[in-house]
């Protein structure tokens, strides 16, 4: 449907909201959106709110919103320019933060237009399912490397072999996560690469003292001053110094 009366014809089509539509009028009259003949892109838009309004279609307050900053923008173009405001300063275009958000907006629907192309590829696609092989088969993992998933569970087993402090019994521990960094490090140093993540809570006696010993260790791991690593799977981690660039 089209307005009859305006020497501008917009068809009503979807727009998901004014930024939408003012695209749509920027690309479909071969507009430069870098230079915006705001005059005629306002009337066109003000056409299609009348349009919704004809329909007895809702039209939100950001439609309405928009109409008011291209109405100021419009207003602001209309003026004389000052002539002490050009001496002092050059004069801002009052197209600038429209042209911008336009811009944005253009970038954001571009990407949701390739999401949807990918998504409708993906789904011709159909896997056969699940495949069991035989166990010589099945790849081989890297575990050299450790996680904090691995860490985690290390943590838990550690963890239930401890019982639980009576309640009662409050007890005030002049242990903190520091602390615990310098004698972990001090100890993987005494060690000489033969540390075990386990040996890190054999002195260890209450459920406290084992989370600061393991953030102690996660600290220690985040400045790369030690490295963990495991041959395979199930055996022991072992916690190794990292070696320092002139040491």
């Amino acid at each position: 449907m089209q307005v009859e009366d305006s020497p501008y014809k917009v068809t009503l089509g979807v727009f998901e909201g004014p930024l939408d539509l003012l695209l749509h009028l920027i690309r479909s009259n071969e507009i430069d959106i870098y230079d915006i003949p705001i005059a005629e892109v306002t009337e066109q838009y003000l056409s299609y709110l009348s349009l919704m309004e004809s329909l007895d279609l809702e039209v939100a307050g950001e439609w309405l919103v928009m109409a008011a900053t291209l109405l100021e923008i419009k207003s602001r173009m209309l003026l004389p320019d000052d002539p002490k405001e050009e001496l002092e300063e050059e004069a801002v275009d009052p197209r600038v933060e429209l042209v911008e958000r336009l811009i944005e907006y253009e970038k954001f629907k571009g990407a949701a237009e390739v999401f949807r192309e990918r998504e409708a590829e993906q789904a011709k696609v159909f896997g056969r399912g699940a495949v069991e092989l035989d166990y010589d088969l099945r790849p081989e993992f890297d575990l050299s490397n450790i996680t904090a998933v691995d860490l985690l569970a290390a943590l838990q087993r550690i963890l239930s072999d401890i019982d639980e402090e009576p309640v009662t019994s409050i007890q005030r521990r002049k242990v903190s996560v520091r602390m615990r960094m310098r004698e972990i490090y001090k100890r993987a140093i005494d060690a000489a690469g033969q540390l075990h993540f386990v040996d890190l809570f054999d002195d260890v006696t209450s459920r406290v003292e084992v989370v600061i010993t393991f953030l102690a260790l996660l600290e220690l791991l985040r400045q790369k001053k030690l490295t963990v690593k495991q041959a395979k799977a199930f055996a022991p981690i072992e916690i190794k110094l990292v070696e320092q660039n002139g040491s």
